[in-house]
């Protein structure tokens, strides 16, 4: 994707169509992934580009073991 707005409006789309195949685990999964973009989005208004989904995670989950730094 080109920008977390990209991203989010393709979501959108593909829940939509996983409900309309009757695909309930995509539309679950969408669904998270679509909650996790938007809270990004707002906790990082100032930036446009489409996050990975570790850079999603840490975001929500800072005390993560996945998401620790370490300076040397």
């Amino acid at each position: 994707m080109k920008s977390i707005d990209d991203h989010i409006e393709k979501d959108k789309v593909d829940i939509e169509a996983a409900k309309a195949a009757g695909d309930l685990g995509k539309v679950r999964h969408l669904e998270e992934e679509l909650k996790g973009l938007t809270e990004y989005k707002e906790h990082h208004p100032e930036d446009s580009h489409d996050p990975s989904a570790l850079e999603v995670y840490c975001d929500l989950n800072p005390e993560a073991p996945e998401c620790r730094v370490y300076d040397d």
